[in-house]
């Protein structure tokens, strides 16, 4: 193969889907020794000195007390603190950091880092090795994961795990407009709010957590998505 047919190769779909495949073997092959997780979304652009980083921090640590993996996307703001509190309790703390133009810069909190390219193949490893979903407050990003997980469990394609939404003050809008937009007008069923809980207290969080996993058995049992 000369150099110019293997440029035209590495830039054409089968080469991609090489690369796609390589990404969902590494990262299974790391994740799936890491035991039951937590998956915790929020803003790349929130400050250390905002109380929203704090409660990160404060949820994450007691969730890694009880042996749960944190979960983030690897990078700053919340996502830091999130790493944050997982590594302050000594536990696992997984960052899943995505290439972007404008580098995404991973936080110093991880201790089992990935590295990914493509989005989706990012997206599914925050599910697949989850068995709970926290949003902070957060912009495009946070939304897109947070509609993805409820659509997920809504049409039954993952568990009924636990979507805890943290910040009212944040939330309390978009609640509303789904709930005027949404379940008023017969585009979701009836319950279909229920399936998240709104809340500022990162204790209940926890025990919303905590509560499952003493409904559905110890960790190892845990039911895991698209197993």
């Amino acid at each position: 193969m000369n150099n110019q047919t293997k440029m035209t190769f590495i830039k054409e779909d089968p080469w991609r889907i090489f690369r796609i495949m390589a990404e969902f073997v590494d990262s299974f092959e790391v994740l799936s020794q890491v035991g039951p997780g937590v998956t915790v979304f929020g803003s790349a652009r929130v400050q250390p000195d905002n109380p929203y980083y704090q409660t990160t921090v404060e949820l994450t640590r007691k969730l890694a007390k009880h042996n749960l993996a944190i979960i983030t996307g690897g990078g700053p703001g919340l996502m830091e603190a999130a790493n944050k509190g997982a590594a302050l309790a000594k536990g696992r703390s997984v960052g899943l950091n995505i290439q972007l133009p404008h580098e995404q810069r991973g936080n110093r909190y991880v201790n089992i880092p990935m590295n990914f390219h493509y989005f989706f193949a990012r997206k599914v490893c925050f599910v697949k090795y989850s068995i709970a979903f926290v949003f902070m407050p957060g912009g495009f990003g946070t939304l897109d994961e947070l509609f993805e997980v409820l659509t997920l469990v809504q049409t039954q394609k993952i568990p009924e795990f636990p979507i805890v939404l943290i910040g009212k003050e944040h939330w309390r809008g978009l609640i509303r407009w789904m709930k005027e937009h949404l379940e008023d007008t017969k585009f979701i069923s009836p319950g279909d709010l229920d399936l998240f809980t709104l809340t500022d207290d990162p204790q209940e969080a926890t025990d919303i957590i905590l509560d499952y996993l003493r409904r559905v058995g110890p960790p190892e049992v845990v039911p895991r998505a698209f197993s």
